[in-house]
């Protein structure tokens, strides 16, 4: 519901909820039966309840639009495109915490099977992947035997999927929705190394300064490559004087975030790189009780702030944790039309954090 808000309206905040009242009032209207979800594409309730929000005539709206008197009611009669596509991304997300003595404390895949479809007609789509259910279920258990499946967990599909014929022999058949839509969602609860590794030494010297030197190494496969890698490292907030020298990349001081990034545009598999940072601390008298002992620690009660773990923010395309795969999309249209289908791989941070010792 909240997305198709955000469809209508573009931002959903206290202010736009006042302003669209009206607009939200006939989606409720529309999309509710008694309490009941009826249906949620935004694509069609645009086809009845205009952008402003104006109301047909009482002729036009005593007959309901075709796609909801259709068994495929997310899908519109009549579509037609020049060019016949579909595309599809797999995208997934790896949340994963290491504790300061580099073990994995948690690790999870978060995926997600996401599709533009410009297909004319009402095609009908089939979808294969590396599953290990699905091999085991049309007698291929030697392939999930190879170790060339992946076994998902907590598989959400869109409105579209024929759920009975993938309960029955895992296949995920769909007239799909036209325009951009997420197909499924998936979860891996799987070990997973780090893909970038961040460790931190931290030398506070007694009252005056404190350096960092920080190692960051890429655990993935040479021929992949990370973009727009970003590290990002918490330091104390009364700070001043940042000095950095980095091996690659560029460093930049945040003092309103208290944190130091480190940017590294694009991170090959295979390599490893330094950086040191050295900030200046304010002066301390000895009247101060004591606000930083010989571990650096703030007085005032700052250190677990700046010593929170260390985020990394990365993507990596044609490349996913899980080792999914798609093994085939095939479409099918009464008209016989040649659609090309796309398919990329993409893997990005989820909740990525490395504790600092």
């Amino acid at each position: 519901m909240a997305a198709v808000f955000k469809d209508y309206f573009g931002i959903l905040e206290e202010e736009s909820i006042r302003d669209n009242f009206v607009i939200i009032y006939e989606l409720l209207d529309e999309t509710m039966d008694h309490g009941m979800p009826q249906f949620l594409d935004s694509t069609v309730l645009r086809s009845f309840i205009t952008q402003k929000g104006n109301r047909m005539s009482a002729d036009a709206s005593s007959k309901p639009p075709v796609a909801l008197t259709n068994a495929v009611s997310w899908r519109a009669e009549g579509i037609k495109h020049k060019k016949n596509e579909i595309f599809l991304d797999v995208v997934e997300k790896l949340n994963l915490l290491v504790a300061a003595n580099g073990s994995v404390l948690h690790s999870e895949i978060q995926g997600a099977i996401k599709m533009k479809s410009f297909l004319s007609g009402m095609p009908e789509l089939k979808l294969g992947l590396n599953d290990k259910l699905m091999f085991e279920a049309t007698g291929k258990s030697n392939q999930a035997k190879a170790g060339k499946s992946v076994e998902l967990e907590d598989i959400k599909f869109h409105q579209c999927v024929r759920l009975a014929r993938f309960e029955n022999d895992r296949t995920i058949s769909f007239i799909p929705p036209d325009g951009e839509f997420d197909l499924m969602t998936y979860r891996l609860n799987t070990q997973v190394k780090p893909l970038i590794w961040v460790e931190a030494v931290v030398e506070p010297h007694k009252g005056s300064r404190i350096e960092y030197m920080i190692k960051t190494r890429s655990q993935f496969k040479s021929k992949s490559v990370a973009n727009n890698v970003e590290i990002i490292i918490p330091v104390p907030p009364d700070v001043d004087s940042p000095s950095f020298k980095s091996s690659v990349g560029n460093v930049t001081y945040l003092p309103d975030k208290d944190s130091i990034v480190w940017k590294i545009k694009q991170y090959h598999g295979g390599r490893e790189y330094l950086m040191r940072a050295h900030f200046g601390l304010p002066s301390v008298s000895a009247s101060d009780s004591g606000d930083i002992d010989k571990k650096g620690k703030s007085g005032s009660g700052t250190e677990n702030s700046w010593k929170a773990p260390i985020a990394v923010t990365f993507e990596i395309p044609y490349f996913t944790v899980s080792g999914i795969q798609v093994r085939y999309l095939k479409i099918i249209e009464k008209s016989g039309y040649q659609a090309l289908p796309w398919v990329r791989y993409i893997t990005a941070n989820g909740d990525y954090q490395l504790r600092m010792a």
